[in-house]
This record gives structure tokens, sequence and C-alpha cells, in this order.
């Protein structure tokens, strides 16, 4: 590699670089890179190579953008040692913190807990265990075959790792909830379809790591979410068809913070709400868009009709200049015809003619004859086809007139239900904006609007 003369860098008095001139600086803005001259007396300038060094890349930093820098870089012979990156060039890097996952608890099964496994399989229940590597067991009564209640979940209470219950569609009832009330681990249990109630749910004050509840269709109420209370970790809790009421609700959700009910009335009402001002807000869209398409449709059947009158007229024009052609082609027709008997006549009388006399003048009535009649013949070949020109463009006329009487029949139409769809689109926009007790009394005056309807038809 060629490198820079000495006459291509100046540097000052204190040895700090002031520029980079010459080849640096071009090579720096042109594509194509130019070769210096070769210059052995760059050799004997080790100075620059001392402990100035940190001074040049300061100077190179504040003077020279990245690209020129990295130019100049590879072309002055300075030793490749490490130095200072321009702050502009300094990445960090991405610090990615992963988070330890806490490693579900050993379960090793006692004698008497793989008893009362034995014994729930037995009863028709299924056990399996979470996962691989989780040992918890997730107990299943509501595929069982035969009856369950109260007396098979004993069993129960030997099994200390227990992670979710089910207890849908059993017969289980409050005393059978005693079984579990010593389950710490339990998180999940359903209880949907039983024969529970509100004195059942005392048993589960126990169950500190409970995070889901499912009471639906059962005999819950208010009095019942009371025993619920001091579960801090219970994340859900469903109510389908209980007796727990809006006030209840609005307790337990005090009490455990973080817990969702499902339903929960006071989202529900937020959700119509949101859903309401949603339909609106469309109903609103819906009734501009309508009114704007009204002045559209009108301006196009004003102009169809317009057209439609325009094309009309001339189409009353075409046909009566093609009565008119039509009458005069009749006309020359029947001169032709005169011209055709005088000619047949003259040719008779020259037959008849004896003298000579009689023969000159007969001849020039036969020419005279000839004459008229191929005049004659003419004329009435232009009538003829003059007429027929004028029906085809009467013929024409009449149906641009019928086409345009179409379009603006149609044109008409859509205009008409323009205005139909932008007044009920404005009258539902109207209807849904309209306050609860508005509309209630709107309804009251609709009926008496038509009983007052039906008394004046009876009347008549």
């Amino acid at each position: 590699m060629h490198q820079p003369g000495r006459d291509q860098i100046r540097v000052s008095g204190d040895g700090r670089l002031l520029s980079v001139l010459a080849t640096v600086v071009v090579q720096s803005n042109a594509s194509s890179r130019a070769t210096p001259a070769r210059d052995d007396s760059w050799k004997h300038h080790k100075h620059l190579r001392d402990d100035r060094e940190g001074d040049w890349h300061a100077e190179l930093d504040r003077t020279l953008d990245t690209g020129t820098f990295g130019l100049a870089d590879r072309w002055l012979p300075w030793p490749r040692t490490p130095r200072r990156t321009p702050r502009r060039l300094k990445r960090k890097p991405r610090r990615t913190e992963k988070k330890e996952e806490k490693a579900p608890p050993k379960v090793v099964l006692s004698a008497a807990e793989k008893a009362a496994v034995a014994a729930i399989k037995k009863l028709g229940g299924s056990v399996l265990e979470v996962a691989q590597n989780d040992g918890r067991l997730d107990v299943a009564y509501h595929l069982a075959d035969g009856k369950i209640g109260d007396k098979q979940l004993e069993p129960l209470k030997k099994i200390k790792h227990i992670h979710s219950l089910n207890l849908r569609g059993t017969e289980v009832t409050d005393a059978g909830l005693a079984a579990i009330a010593g389950l710490g681990s339990l998180e999940r249990l359903h209880l949907e379809k039983t024969k529970v109630t509100d004195a059942g749910l005392a048993h589960l004050k126990g169950l500190a790591n409970l995070q889901y509840l499912n009471v639906y269709g059962t005999a819950v109420t208010d009095a019942g979410l009371k025993h619920l209370a001091g579960l801090k970790k219970l994340k859900k809790l469903y109510i389908w068809e209980t007796k727990i009421s809006e006030g209840g609700i609005k307790t337990i959700k005090t009490a455990v913070a973080g817990l969702r009910v499902i339903p929960d009335p006071e989202i529900e009402k937020r959700r119509a709400a949101i859903d309401a001002k949603r339909a609106l807000a469309a109903l609103k869209t819906e009734s501009e868009t309508a009114a704007k398409k009204v002045p559209e449709a009108k301006k196009a059947a004003d102009t169809a009709a317009k057209a439609a009158a325009d094309t009309k007229t001339k189409a009353d024009a075409a046909k009566k200049v093609a009565d008119t052609t039509a009458k005069d082609a009749a006309g020359a027709k029947t001169k032709a015809d005169a011209a055709a008997k005088a000619l047949t006549d003259a040719q008779a009388k020259a037959k008849d003619a004896k003298t000579d006399d009689d023969k000159k003048k007969t001849a020039e009535a036969v020419k005279k004859a000839t004459t008229a009649k191929a005049a004659a013949d003419k004329a009435n070949g232009e009538a003829k086809k003059k007429a027929d020109a004028a029906k085809k463009a009467s013929d024409a006329a009449a149906k641009a007139a019928a086409d345009a009487k179409k379009k603006g029949d149609d044109s008409k139409k859509a205009f008409d239900a323009a205005t139909k769809a932008a007044a009920d689109a404005k009258a539902k926009f109207e209807k849904a904006s309209k306050p609860p007790a508005k509309k209630k009394a709107a309804k009251k005056d609709d009926k008496k609007k038509k009983k007052d309807d039906k008394k004046k038809k009876k009347k008549k």
C-alpha cells in the first residue's frame, strides 16, 4: 500500500494534528480511490508515532467523520494499538437478564398417600401428576361412572400435595367439603353443579393457596362469599347461576385484591357502555354517510331527468323529419309512377302513328316522357334514400330517449332510496342518542298515538 508523502500532512509546532489534506480528504469524498505518489521520507518521521499518537486520534475524532476517520486510519502508518473509539460509535451491549423459574416442589408419596390414590381410582376418580417434573396431583371425580358423594371424598384427607380438585356435577354437600379443609396446597377447585351452599364454603377458609374457584349452578349467596375473604391468592371466581348479588361481588373484590369475578355486572356494564358508544358512533357515521349521498343522488337524478328530456326532444324532432321525408318520398314515387305511365302512353301512340308528321310528334313525346321518367325515378330514389336515413335516425333517437328515460327513472328511484336510507339512519341515531328516560317517554307517546289512531279508525 502506498503511503502519503510528507507534503500531504501538516503538523503544528506542538505536535497536534490540525488537518489531513490532499489524498485523504479527496478520497473520502470521491467514489474512486486515487493512489498518492510514493515518498520514502515518510519513514523518517517517526516522531509522528510517539506519545503524540493519542492527540492524533483525539484530533481526528473531532475533525473527521466516521468514513474519513477509517480511511485515514488505513493510510497513516501508526502502530495498531488500542485507541479510543469516538463516542458516537460506542454501543452498549444489551443486558438480557433471565428470570429464574421457580422449580416445582419435589413430591414423594407416602404409603398412606399411595393407598388413598388407589382408593380414589377404585371409586372411578382420576389422579394424574401435574407434569413430568411436577409431582403434585390433579384429582378429578366428575367423570366417575358411579355416584360420588361426601363419603367418596374421605381418601382426600390422606393426600397432602393436591394441585387441583374437580367435583363438578357430583352429589357432594357442605359436609363433604370438610374432607378438603386441610388441603393447603390446593390451587384449583371445581364445585359447579354440586349441592354446596354457603355453609360449605366455610370449609375453604384454610385453603391459603387457592387461586381458582368455580361455584357455577350452586346455592351459594352473598353470605357464603364472606368465608372467602381471607383467601388472598384467589384470582378467579366463577358465579354463574348463583344468588350472588352485585353488592356481594363488590364486597369480595374489596376483600381480595386482584380478584376477578365472572360474570361481573360492573365489567359487563362497562362493556355494554363501550359497545353502546361504538354502536352510536357507527350509527352517527352511517347517518352522516347516508346524508352525504342524498345530494349526490339528487344531482344524478336531475342530470338524468334533463338528459331524458333532451333526448326526447331530439327524438320528437327526428320523428318529425322522418315523417316529412317519408311524405316527400311518397310524393316522389307517385310522380315516378305518373312519368312511367306517361312514357307507356307515348310509346303506344308512337306505335299507332301512321303519317310521318304523327310519327315525328309521337317520337318527340316518347323522348320527352323518357327524360321525365328518368328524372322522376332519380328523384324517387333520392327521396326514398333520404326517408330511410331519417327513419333510421328517428329510431335511434327513440331508442336513446327510451334509455335516457329508464336511466332517469332509475336515478329517481336511487334518490328516493337514498333519501329514505338517510331518514332511517337519522332516526336510528336519534333514537340511540336519547337518554333512557326520554326513550321511555317516547315509547309511551308512540303507544298513545297508536291507540288514538285505532279510535279514529273505529269512529270512521
